[in-house]
């Protein structure tokens, strides 16, 4: 394999939308969401109004990449599965490894998560496991420690049954009918101020993906947004004519059931009016706006496409979960990585993303900033680094820094990683980007620079 990716080699270019080719103000759609979620427990399931009360300094507890187990708290761990830190509560400090000891198997001299295994089944949903890896998932975390801090002030015991009611919350919110009927909180909020939770994509941007096209790529958008919701996304962040960018547009995609759901895979349905046919389609046999769908179909559709017997895809996502682990694992695409926590820690925006800022008018400037709300995707006080920890496992008075389990992911399957699609929408196709390597320093795949924590903790760590 080359040690360098390019644009310019590949034959079909793919974006998932949420996080992605939108980037949303994560600050006031974090608010949304929580309040969306919070409502409900409180308005449909008798849960104290406290809940809808947030201080600033509470966010801090919303951090990408944490595993939530509903009998222990919640986890962040190193690649190996140390427990770094363990945290059941909004207020509390990281748990000292007394405290893991009683809860974790201690493995050598370590610590370790060995509950579940830590392969491919951490990214998918189990009964008492989640894996928050994306935006929309952070505020339920957060609202779960509250609903812990709230059922330790009461003195019960804590236990695991109020999950059922988030997923419940997040039903109400998020199902299919939900755009459509204005049901909750979030849709009909976000239909009624757009601008306030969506970023139009720059020119540079929109330039980008047709100058991709005229080249002859073959564009795809997957998400597992609804059509509905897609398009008003779409129309927001792109314009009216936004279909014309993209070969095949595929919305409701469920994934990452989209890629591994094999053989048994999901058959692909037309639309109209925003409403799935009833009846699956035995196959693709040409370009269009779909919903659900598998990749071995996409894949003979591409073929056709392309001419290739092999077509070379690359796929832009947020998600380690739904988007670069199913692509990589199972489609065996190149992916490239949006990964905001790198503008958190010293990457700076790219100069279409600055000259767009000072083109805003000065009364619009941090107009839904929440003064004092910590942005999800920069470093936690509580937490601390998406990348890098410090490992207090082997000694009350040792501790060393590790590589965080969700950094080794990224440098596991991912071709490279980006804080934005507007870092790379000025660069010409044929730019050779250092990809990841188990051969090179883990700080190598990042553009247009490493974050600063791996950087400070070593220009060449060695792999394990």
């Amino acid at each position: 394999m080359s040690e360098y990716f390019s644009l310019s080699e590949c034959d079909v270019i793919g974006f998932d939308l949420d996080h992605t080719l939108c980037r949303y103000h994560l600050k006031e759609t974090s608010r949304l969401i929580y309040d969306s979620f919070a409502r409900f427990l409180v308005e449909h399931k008798g849960y104290d109004k406290e809940l809808l009360t947030l201080s600033p300094a509470t966010w801090d507890f919303c951090f990408k990449g944490l595993v939530m187990d509903l009998e222990d708290g919640n986890l962040k761990l190193a690649e190996d599965g140390t427990v770094l830190r363990l945290i059941n509560r909004t207020h509390t400090s990281h748990t000292s490894s007394i405290h893991v000891k009683t809860v974790y198997v201690c493995v050598g001299d370590y610590f370790q998560w060995c509950k579940i295994k830590l392969t491919i089944t951490i990214f998918f949903s189990l009964a008492k496991y989640y894996f928050y890896d994306n935006y929309f998932d952070l505020p339920g975390a957060l609202l779960c420690a509250r609903v812990v801090d709230l059922i330790h002030k009461s003195g019960n015991e804590i236990v695991s049954d109020f999950w059922k009611d988030m997923i419940a919350a997040i039903d109400h919110n998020y199902n299919t009918s939900a755009f459509k009927e204005n049901a909750g909180t979030y849709f009909p909020s976000v239909k009624n101020d757009p601008g306030k939770y969506l970023q139009p994509c720059s020119d540079s941007v929109k330039a980008w993906l047709r100058s991709m096209k005229n080249a002859g790529k073959v564009l795809l958008l997957i998400t597992s947004s609804h059509s509905d919701y897609c398009r008003l996304v779409c129309d927001y962040i792109l314009g009216k004519d936004f279909e014309e960018l993209f070969d095949v547009i595929i919305t409701n995609a469920l994934k990452p059931g989209f890629f591994s759901l094999i053989p048994q895979q999901r058959p692909f349905r037309t639309l109209v009016d925003d409403e799935e046919d009833s009846e699956g389609l035995p196959a693709l046999d040409k370009p269009g706006w779909y919903s659900q769908g598998n990749w071995p179909h996409l894949h003979e559709l591409l073929k056709t496409m392309t001419g290739k017997s092999e077509p070379k895809v690359v796929y832009f996502g947020d998600s380690m979960r739904s988007d670069i682990f199913p692509a990589s694992c199972y489609g065996k695409w190149e992916t490239v990585m949006i990964l905001e926590e790198m503008e958190g820690e010293g990457v700076q925006k790219s100069d279409t993303n600055c000259k767009d800022a000072e083109a805003e008018p000065l009364e619009k400037k941090g107009k839904y900033e929440s003064p004092g709300m910590k942005k999800p995707s920069c470093a936690s006080e509580q937490w601390g680094s998406y990348f890098v920890d410090v490992d207090t496992g082997l000694g009350e008075d040792e501790e060393s820094q590790k590589v965080t389990w969700c950094c080794n992911s990224i440098n596991t399957y991912s071709t490279m990683a980006i804080p934005s699609v507007e870092a790379i929408a000025d660069l010409p196709l044929d730019y050779k980007f250092p990809r990841f390597s188990p051969d090179k320093p883990r700080t190598v795949g990042y553009y247009p620079r490493p974050p600063d924590s791996l950087l400070k903790k070593s220009e060449n760590i060695p792999r394990e």
